[in-house]
Protein backbone atom coordinates (compact mmCIF):
# COMPACT_ATOMS: atom_id res chain seq x y z
CA UNK A 1 0.00 0.00 0.00
CA UNK A 2 1.17 3.15 -0.95
CA UNK A 3 1.65 5.88 1.71
CA UNK A 4 -0.47 9.06 1.45
CA UNK A 5 0.65 12.34 -0.23
CA UNK A 6 1.02 14.68 2.67
CA UNK A 7 0.88 18.62 1.97
CA UNK A 8 1.32 21.35 4.05
CA UNK A 9 -1.27 24.24 2.84
CA UNK A 10 0.09 28.11 4.25
CA UNK A 11 -1.25 31.18 3.62
CA UNK A 12 2.06 33.73 4.21
CA UNK A 13 2.08 37.36 4.87
CA UNK A 14 -0.46 39.51 5.91
CA UNK A 15 -3.07 38.65 3.60
CA UNK A 16 -6.18 37.42 6.18
CA UNK A 17 -8.41 35.70 3.42
CA UNK A 18 -8.07 32.34 3.76
CA UNK A 19 -11.66 30.85 1.45
CA UNK A 20 -9.43 29.46 -1.53
CA UNK A 21 -6.37 27.75 1.19
CA UNK A 22 -9.32 26.00 2.39
CA UNK A 23 -11.08 25.10 -0.85
CA UNK A 24 -7.95 23.83 -1.78
CA UNK A 25 -7.24 22.02 0.98
CA UNK A 26 -10.82 20.13 0.82
CA UNK A 27 -9.82 19.12 -2.33
CA UNK A 28 -6.97 17.48 -1.57
CA UNK A 29 -8.56 15.36 1.42
CA UNK A 30 -11.19 14.42 -1.08
CA UNK A 31 -8.54 12.92 -3.55
CA UNK A 32 -6.95 10.82 -0.54
CA UNK A 33 -3.84 14.07 0.53
CA UNK A 34 -3.12 13.72 3.74
CA UNK A 35 -3.36 17.59 4.24
CA UNK A 36 -2.34 19.59 7.19
CA UNK A 37 -3.42 23.47 6.73
CA UNK A 38 -1.10 25.45 8.93
CA UNK A 39 -3.67 28.64 8.83
CA UNK A 40 -3.07 32.46 8.45
CA UNK A 41 -0.14 34.64 8.57
CA UNK A 42 2.53 32.28 8.40
CA UNK A 43 6.44 33.34 7.92
CA UNK A 44 8.70 31.42 5.42
CA UNK A 45 10.06 30.11 8.69
CA UNK A 46 7.00 28.63 10.22
CA UNK A 47 5.91 26.89 6.97
CA UNK A 48 9.54 25.40 6.30
CA UNK A 49 8.81 24.29 10.17
CA UNK A 50 5.20 23.24 9.53
CA UNK A 51 6.94 20.92 6.69
CA UNK A 52 9.69 19.59 8.21
CA UNK A 53 7.97 18.12 11.57
CA UNK A 54 5.05 16.97 9.45
CA UNK A 55 7.40 15.28 6.73
CA UNK A 56 5.46 16.94 4.38
CA UNK A 57 6.01 15.91 0.10
CA UNK A 58 4.27 18.98 -1.04
CA UNK A 59 3.61 22.76 0.51
CA UNK A 60 0.55 24.70 -1.34
CA UNK A 61 0.76 28.48 -0.61
CA UNK A 62 -1.74 30.58 -0.96
CA UNK A 63 -0.91 34.18 -1.46
CA UNK A 64 -3.14 37.16 -2.44
CA UNK A 65 -1.15 40.32 -1.18
CA UNK A 66 1.11 40.33 -3.89
CA UNK A 67 4.43 39.24 -1.69
CA UNK A 68 5.19 36.31 -3.67
CA UNK A 69 8.33 37.56 -4.72
CA UNK A 70 9.66 38.25 -1.32
CA UNK A 71 7.94 34.71 0.34
CA UNK A 72 8.90 32.75 -2.04
CA UNK A 73 12.47 33.23 -2.23
CA UNK A 74 12.75 33.02 1.29
CA UNK A 75 11.03 29.47 1.76
CA UNK A 76 13.18 27.82 -1.27
CA UNK A 77 16.21 29.03 0.81
CA UNK A 78 14.93 27.64 4.13
CA UNK A 79 14.23 24.25 2.27
CA UNK A 80 17.53 24.01 0.54
CA UNK A 81 18.96 24.60 4.19
CA UNK A 82 17.23 22.42 5.99
CA UNK A 83 17.74 19.40 3.15
CA UNK A 84 13.98 19.72 1.97
CA UNK A 85 14.63 20.57 -1.85
CA UNK A 86 12.91 17.54 -3.07
CA UNK A 87 9.53 19.01 -1.37
CA UNK A 88 7.44 20.55 -3.99
CA UNK A 89 6.24 24.20 -3.76
CA UNK A 90 2.93 24.71 -5.39
CA UNK A 91 1.52 28.28 -5.54
CA UNK A 92 -1.93 29.85 -5.62
CA UNK A 93 -2.92 33.28 -5.65
CA UNK A 94 -2.87 36.38 -7.50
CA UNK A 95 0.73 35.89 -9.39
CA UNK A 96 1.37 38.30 -12.65
CA UNK A 97 2.22 36.58 -15.48
CA UNK A 98 5.91 38.44 -15.53
CA UNK A 99 6.91 36.87 -12.13
CA UNK A 100 6.12 33.36 -13.25
CA UNK A 101 9.48 32.71 -15.15
CA UNK A 102 10.98 34.07 -11.83
CA UNK A 103 9.11 31.67 -9.81
CA UNK A 104 9.99 28.74 -12.22
CA UNK A 105 13.57 29.68 -12.03
CA UNK A 106 13.37 29.16 -8.01
CA UNK A 107 11.86 25.67 -9.00
CA UNK A 108 7.81 26.70 -8.35
CA UNK A 109 6.32 25.20 -11.18
CA UNK A 110 2.99 24.73 -10.21
CA UNK A 111 1.14 27.98 -10.34
CA UNK A 112 -2.42 28.23 -10.20
CA UNK A 113 -4.66 31.55 -11.27
CA UNK A 114 -7.52 32.11 -9.64
CA UNK A 115 -10.47 29.54 -11.35
CA UNK A 116 -8.20 26.95 -11.98
CA UNK A 117 -9.86 23.64 -11.61
CA UNK A 118 -9.52 21.92 -8.64
CA UNK A 119 -8.73 18.76 -10.92
CA UNK A 120 -5.97 20.23 -12.55
CA UNK A 121 -4.38 20.92 -9.01
CA UNK A 122 -4.66 17.31 -7.90
CA UNK A 123 -3.42 16.01 -10.54
CA UNK A 124 -0.41 18.42 -10.30
CA UNK A 125 0.21 17.71 -7.21
CA UNK A 126 -0.37 13.83 -7.83
CA UNK A 127 1.91 13.74 -10.48
CA UNK A 128 4.77 16.13 -9.07
CA UNK A 129 4.87 15.43 -5.51
CA UNK A 130 8.06 13.82 -4.16
CA UNK A 131 8.87 10.24 -4.04
CA UNK A 132 7.91 8.60 -0.79
CA UNK A 133 10.61 5.69 -0.09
Amino acid sequence: MSQKIRVVIAKPGLDGHDRGAKVIARALRDAGMEVIYTGLRQTPEMIVSAALQEDADVIGLSILSGAHMHICPRIMELLKAKGLDDVQVVIGGIIPDVDVPKLNGMGIHGIFLPGTPMQHIVDYIAANARARV
